[in-house]
Order: C-alpha cells, then sequence, then structure tokens
C-alpha cells in the first residue's frame, strides 16, 4: 500500500482519538508537522503536538521486519510543545496501526539520515492487543499502537518510554500488563517505584479498554437508553468498579452515551430487572428542591421502556449485578 498523504495521517489521528472517546480538534494553522491536536483526555484538554510519518519499509533484505519513519521536512532539533506534549509517531495504513518513538532520544538527528525504525511485530501485536514493545538494541522502546490505545499512549508516552534499558523480563511484565493479563503483585513489587507505577496504570488501562470493546461491540455501538450511535458512547459498569462483586464480565456492563452514563452513576437514572431503565423520584425531588430541574421534560423521553439490548442473550445485563447495583445505590 502507498504511503498515504499528509491530510489522511491527520484523519487517522484524529479518528483514532474519536475511536477511544478522546475527541480532539486541530488547530487549523499547524497541519504540518508537528499537527497541532486540542485532544480531550480525561476531565481535561491538552495541547498535542505530533510528528508524524508514514511507516515504511526499511528497505534492508537482511531485516524484513524493520520498518522506519523518515523525518523529513524538519529541521534538528526538534521543536518541543512548551505547554503540552509532544509525541513522535509513525503510521502504517494497511494496518491502520501506529508506531510511538521517544521524541526526547530522537530530537536531535543527522539530516543525512533522519529515520526512526521499529520491528513491525510490534504492530501486528498491538493489532491484535492493544500496545506492542519492542526492546531496541539502543537502550530504547518503541511501541506499537492500536487506534483505540493511542490516547493512553499520548498521555503515558514519557513513563511508557523510560522501559528503555529495561531487562526482557521487565518488558515482558510491561506487555502482559498491555496486554490485560493476570500478573503477580510479587513480581511487579520486584520493579522500579516508576516502574511498577506506570505497569499498573497500564494494566488499568488495559481492562478499561476491554471492557469498553466488548460493551461497545455488544450493543452494537449503540446507546442502551437512546439508541443513538454517531460515535458518542460509553462502557459504564452496572455495579460500580470498586463496588465488592464487581467485574469486567459483559454482563455488569451497558452502552450509554455520556449524560445518561453520568446520570446512571450518580443515580439518576436506574435499571430493574425487566431491563426497563427508570427515574430516580428521590433524586428528581432533590434537584427540583435546588432548582435544577430544568430540562427533566427532555431528558426523560427515551426513559420508563425497556432498553435495546445485546442480540446475544449470553451478553445481556445479569440480573445479579442489577441488584447489586440498585442495592448499592439505595433503590
Amino acid at each position: 500500500m502507498p504511503p498515504v498523504r499528509r491530510q489522511e495521517l491527520i484523519e487517522a489521528l484524529l479518528e483514532a482519538l474519536d475511536s477511544s472517546g478522546n475527541p480532539s480538534v486541530v488547530v487549523p494553522a499547524r497541519r504540518s508537522n508537528p499537527v497541532r491536536l486540542i485532544v480531550s483526555l480525561s476531565e481535561d484538554s491538552v495541547d498535542v503536538w505530533a510528528y508524524i510519518w508514514n511507516l515504511t519499509h526499511g528497505g534492508r533484505p537482511s531485516l524484513p521486519d524493520e520498518y522506519r519513519i523518515q523525518m523529513t521536512g524538519v529541521m534538528s532539533p526538534l521543536q518541543m510543545n512548551p505547554n503540552g506534549v509532544t509525541v513522535l509517531l509513525g503510521y502504517k495504513a494497511d494496518l491502520n496501526a501506529f508506531a510511538g518513538f521517544d521524541v526526547q532520544k530522537h530530537r536531535n538527528f543527522t539530516q543525512g539520515s533522519p529515520s526512526v525504525q521499529i520491528d513491525i511485530n510490534a504492530l501486528y501485536h498491538a493489532d491484535a492487543n492493544g500496545l506492542g514493545f519492542d526492546r531496541k538494541g539502543n537502550d530504547e522502546i518503541a511501541v506499537g499502537i492500536r487506534p483505540d490505545r493511542l490516547a493512553f499512549y499520548i498521555q503515558k508516552a514519557s513513563e511508557l518510554h523510560q522501559f528503555a534499558g529495561a531487562s526482557i523480563d521487565e518488558v515482558t511484565l510491561l506487555q502482559q500488563a498491555a496486554d490485560n493479563e493476570r500478573i503477580a503483585g510479587s513480581a511487579i513489587s520486584l520493579l522500579p517505584v516508576e516502574r511498577q507505577k506506570i505497569l499498573r496504570t497500564t494494566l488499568v488501562n488495559a481492562r478499561s479498554a476491554t471492557f469498553r470493546d466488548i460493551v461497545l461491540t455488544a450493543y452494537g455501538s449503540k446507546c442502551a437508553v437512546t439508541r443513538v450511535q454517531l460515535n458518542l458512547l460509553d462502557a459504564s459498569h452496572i455495579l460500580p468498579v470498586n463496588a465488592p462483586g464487581s467485574s469486567d464480565d459483559v454482563k455488569n456492563g451497558i452502552c450509554l452515551s455520556p449524560t445518561y452514563h453520568r446520570a446512571f452513576d450518580a443515580g439518576l437514572i436506574y435499571l430493574d430487572e425487566s431491563f426497563v431503565m427508570h427515574l430516580n423520584p428521590d433524586k428528581i425531588e432533590h434537584l427540583r428542591g435546588k432548582g435544577l430541574h430544568g430540562g427533566l421534560v427532555t431528558f426523560r423521553r427515551p426513559l420508563e421502556r425497556p432498553i435495546s439490548m445485546p442480540p446475544d442473550r449470553h451478553q445481556r445485563p445479569s440480573p445479579t449485578f442489577i441488584r447489586k447495583a440498585n442495592h448499592l445505590r439505595q433503590i
């Protein structure tokens, strides 16, 4: 597949961030490298500078798995974002996958050969599991990134690249965390403190991404209450994550638009064991008393009727989780 045009690289970035629920916009003045994005991450908007090129074969027959970006059109040293995050990326269109490189390590480069390499198998692993790590011989970690994990990479790139120089066993643990595999606490405790933190953060993100994927897939990427798609969806736990007995099973999940997700988590709406979503009258009375019930007529229209559920009965909400969640919220 031939390299994609600049505009297509930018569109790939935007679509990747949207796929993980992190909408972003391009600052129009920066459509050349670096692309400047304003990305919604958690509750904040982050200013991101993304240097991005096509990822192509390295050209050496002796290294068939070596792929590279060629850092053309920029001068050394790379300009760094003084007010946010800077990342160095490659994009392979036929895989729809990204490569992430340590921008601090490659900020200064020789104009005659400005290229950075990654083993293509890291992207294959990312395509299947979310992230893939290439432990390079120059004390560097390169990262394969599936689109739905790009927002996490942007947030944690500097920490992930701190695994540069780590042992094979340490990088293996990081890969297991990214793959959402169970890891013994005793193994984690042997790592330096900073690597323990990023490993645990990676594991939490992997669990969240896996849960989001299975729930949105089960519900056909459609809000169970409003039936709206539009790529504006969250995967909500019926029984909250930290509650006793909660799990990341799809039966403990429901696909909701952000407004109804917040309402569900706050107990403003609740699901009964007949799979009907209701308003919580106690919460409504409390809001009325504070004069905060504006918009209620519109908000309640899709409620008091059965939710849209997964076609597969084995993926539908569990009455046990519903019952426990309502008990927890005193409903």
